[in-house]
């Protein structure tokens, strides 16, 4: 009996020590450097039913001479398949009210489906790297007639700009991924812009048909006799200019309440 205890009480424990050792993701790839990392919170969930939790993304662009990186052309982001994505009730936002609009006239147009923000940072070329700074916004929507977001950057200063860039959500019915997040990016400063770094946290609850719900939610899946398990929790594809595409997969555990 006591070591039928203790290798499941083993097993969590390597777990716990593996995944915390893995957080971003770092690919260097002729020149070009990508960092990719994503988290979730809380980490205790449910073993049986999904739960409300909010999921972080973070990402950055570099070069190892730090010449301007190239932009960002088309990204995938996938999740594993014990999260669930949940937006009916919620108000949708459409790309036209966002055109041309700063971060306080996008809130009072589409403040009720917004579902995450964050920050971003960036660098345009106007004879010299310009470093610019600003706020993402992220509303729920429908794109070609599918369940999407909007993601909404914003700069004021000292080079002010909008960008909008859809994204589809579609799902896979097998495998370890089950939501996708697809987008082609948009040009940023007629070409002259590339996006850095993004730090985006996305969720939200809301009550709809008398129901408290969330916008995210997810369950721990471990097996019987475990309380922690470790698995792939996002997958991050990303496309840029004249480069090959880059793959980065996380790992991550959760604990059973």
């Amino acid at each position: 009996m006591r070591r039928r205890v203790a290798i499941p009480a083993l097993i969590a424990l390597l777990a716990i020590g593996w995944a915390t050792t893995s957080k971003a993701e770092r690919v260097i790839d002729d020149g070009l450097e990508v960092t990719f990392n994503a988290n979730f919170a809380p980490h205790v969930l449910p073993r049986d039913r999904p739960a409300p939790v909010k999921v972080e993304i973070h990402g950055r662009v570099a070069t190892t001479d730090g010449s301007h990186p190239p932009p960002l052309r088309w990204l995938e982001v996938t999740l594993n398949r014990n999260g669930h994505l949940f937006n009916k009730g919620l108000p949708v936002c459409s790309a036209p009210l966002l055109q041309s609009t700063s971060t306080e006239t996008a809130l009072e147009r589409c403040r009720p489906a917004q579902v995450g923000q964050g920050v971003f940072r960036a660098e345009v070329l106007l004879g010299r790297k310009i470093p610019v700074s600003g706020r993402i916004l992220a509303f729920n929507t429908r794109y070609r007639k599918r369940p999407g977001l909007l993601l909404h950057f914003f700069a004021g200063a000292p080079v002010r700009f909008t960008l909008v860039v859809p994204l589809t959500i579609g799902y896979r019915d097998e495998g370890e991924f089950g939501t996708v997040l697809r987008a082609k990016v948009p040009k940023l400063g007629g070409d002259l812009g590339s996006v850095t770094q993004i730090d985006l946290t996305i969720g939200r609850q809301y009550t709809f048909a008398g129901k408290r719900r969330s916008y995210i939610s997810a369950a721990c899946a471990t097996p019987p006799g475990l309380q922690v398990a470790v698995f792939p929790f996002a997958r991050g594809s990303f496309r840029f200019e004249a480069h090959r595409e880059i793959r980065e997969t996380l790992l991550r555990t959760c604990q059973v309440r």
